[in-house]
């Protein structure tokens, strides 16, 4: 008689990678006790974890909040470094397109906001933002450095899309502010282009300055820099004092909206509210503006 040699039971089998059957894995996750093979482990505090208990574990972990209820992000600030190449990238385009096309087709002038005379391209009140004068290039250096300093400051604080709304918001805010404070088209008059971020980034000297005041920090410094940069846009012809004002009174208010929110599960929601009041209240103010002539 011939006896046959019984076949191995499964548990005596290799252990393989639940991910990658092929692979024989004797390392096991910490935490479900399945087999991880190398690229499917990572280091935990004692041993390893498999990826997808490592993925549970993210899910189900709640994300870590800035007293603003911004997500706590590290590495660069991308939102920042996404704007300052957005304006370089349209700087260079305004160099290399003839016939200043696309500063005639994105920057704004007030009559673009009135729709008597049928030119109504109220877009332009953002996208100037994103223009910079050809004549110099101290004029896009000197606003790009400012927004990657004070980006660096405010985008961990208030997160990313906070952050990206209060610099739009306050881009339109510049525009309204130049709309509002002087005198609106007059039939055979010469367009005066209104491009820079500087509406922008003077919101966001507003919003840095309400934020230090609700922490309790210094401001004096900030008060300064405000003021001496007021003073550049009367003393300097072709500077938009206008678009400065506006883009800080924004800044501040949405800085307001979002600092003075209290805390909690529906924060988010009552931030985003209060930046879209802001935004509708610009919109408001335009339309008084333009039908009161």
């Amino acid at each position: 008689m011939s006896y046959g040699i019984p076949a191995a039971e499964p548990s005596a089998q290799i252990p393989v990678c639940p991910r990658h059957p092929d692979r024989p894995s004797y390392v096991r996750c910490q935490r479900c006790g399945r087999p991880a093979c190398p690229d499917c482990q990572r280091a935990a505090a004692v041993g390893f974890q498999c990826v997808d208990c490592v993925n549970e574990a993210a899910r189900s972990t709640p994300a870590v909040r800035t007293v603003y209820g911004g997500a706590v992000t590290t590495g660069k600030p991308v939102i920042t470094y996404g704007i300052i190449a957005a304006c370089v990238l349209i700087y260079v385009l305004q160099l290399l397109v003839p016939n200043e096309a696309v500063f005639q087709n994105l920057a704004f002038a007030n009559v673009y906001a009135e729709p008597r005379w049928g030119e109504l391209e109220p877009w332009r009140m953002l996208t100037a933002a994103f223009l910079h004068s050809q004549g110099s290039y101290l004029h896009i250096i000197l606003n790009m450095y400012t927004l990657w300093i004070f980006g660096q400051a405010l985008e961990p604080l208030l997160g990313r899309v906070k952050f990206l709304a209060l610099y739009l918001i306050s881009a339109v805010g510049g525009s309204v502010g130049y709309l509002i404070l002087t005198p609106l088209y007059v039939p055979g008059q010469q367009l005066a282009g209104v491009v820079g971020a500087s509406g922008a980034i003077f919101g966001l000297f507003g919003a840095m300055l309400l934020v230090q005041r609700h922490r309790g920090g210094e401001t004096r410094q900030l008060w300064v820099l405000i003021a001496i940069n007021g003073v550049i846009g009367f003393l300097i012809p072709q500077i938009a004092w206008q678009a400065h004002l506006g883009g800080l009174i924004t800044g501040a208010l949405c800085a307001a909206v979002v600092a003075y929110t209290p805390r909690g599960p529906r924060q988010g929601l009552l931030q985003a509210a209060g930046l879209a009041a802001v935004f509708a209240l610009l919109v408001l103010v335009s339309w008084i503006r333009v039908s009161a002539g």
